[in-house]
């Protein structure tokens, strides 16, 4: 098994982290990134927030490389003993936020891990993925969202985009509702096989097909007329959203235990949120054929193409 490259991982996901704010202001057209870079106990941060833009309302794109004394529980799922072993992360993580209620928001998170544990060999592992959040759901969005999340995962071959499809399905249901948070796209944690250059070449797939997953869909959905209904549709679905993150997300957790600044680490939440007591779409509307049609299990492209 080759060896990690933290550098490498770190050249790639700064890259990453310009483009992607560069093409968000380009798609705004007005508002800009709001960036604050420090170093404070081993770790090195540049987020980027974004707020208050006419197509984005907001936009976190935050990168981190962190070195630590102790490995936080929630940063491996598959390998607990590696818990408060000294470690080395580089992660970039992002949220998109947009304003019309008709173009859904959108998340990554592309993570390397390495941890020396005592009397044990090093390890190191890659996690990650993307995922799409519709309020209002419309198949050829889906199709292509997956057909990029599909095409991300070629580097690791045949099967690829089912097991990690079917592994962000699972991780991002909102277990206390009994519904997914959106129409998904991949996930994959603790991932280090076949080796360090081809997991990799798998996280920079991911990298390059977000953006020309996403924009055309922003694109084709943020001129579109809305109002009043769809605002406040909108605002209470992003209530499972910030649900999710504050009672199930690992990366939140992970973020909280290792110490990390809190307004990075919530910097995913929304600006705007409304939560009402047992409400229900009515029957036959536009936002009762979001749960029918789009918050179920389902393939929108041949999982081998």
């Amino acid at each position: 098994m080759s060896a990690p490259d933290p550098a490498a991982v770190d050249a790639y996901l700064t890259g990453l982290q310009g483009r992607i704010c560069a093409a968000l202001e380009a798609e705004d057209g007005a508002a800009r990134f709001r960036g604050e870079d420090g170093s404070e106990g081993g770790t090195q941060a540049r987020p980027r927030v974004l707020e208050g833009g006419a197509v984005v309302e907001k936009a976190a794109v935050n990168f981190t490389h962190a070195r630590g004394a102790g490995l936080p529980a929630p940063a491996t799922a598959a390998r607990p003993e590696l818990a408060g072993a000294p470690f080395e992360a580089v992660s970039l993580s992002l949220i998109v936020h947009p304003r019309n209620p008709y173009a859904p928001t959108t998340h990554m998170n592309l993570r390397l891990f390495t941890a020396a544990p005592a009397g044990r060999a090093p390890a190191w592992w890659f996690g990650g993925g993307f995922d799409l959040t519709p309020y209002y759901g419309f198949d050829e969005d889906c199709v292509l969202w997956h057909e990029h999340a599909r095409a991300a995962c070629a580097p690791l071959g045949r099967g690829a985009y089912a097991r990690f499809k079917k592994e962000c399905d699972a991780y991002f249901f909102l277990k206390h509702r009994g519904e997914p948070r959106g129409i998904g796209g991949t996930f994959f944690d603790d991932l280090a096989e076949p080796d360090f250059e081809t997991v990799f070449a798998f996280v920079r797939a991911h990298g390059e097909h977000f953006l020309a997953g996403y924009l055309p869909i922003l694109q084709r959905r943020k001129d579109t007329p809305w109002g009043e209904r769809e605002r406040d549709f909108q605002l209470w679905r992003r209530g499972r959203y910030v649900e999710f993150n504050l009672i199930t997300d690992r990366g939140t957790k992970y973020g909280i235990e290792s110490g990390r600044r809190i307004e990075s680490v919530l910097a995913s939440l929304p600006p705007e949120v409304r939560w009402r007591y047992d409400w229900h779409p009515e029957p036959g509307s536009p936002e009762a054929r979001l749960f029918e049609r789009y918050l179920v299990a389902r393939d929108w492209v041949d999982p081998e193409g």
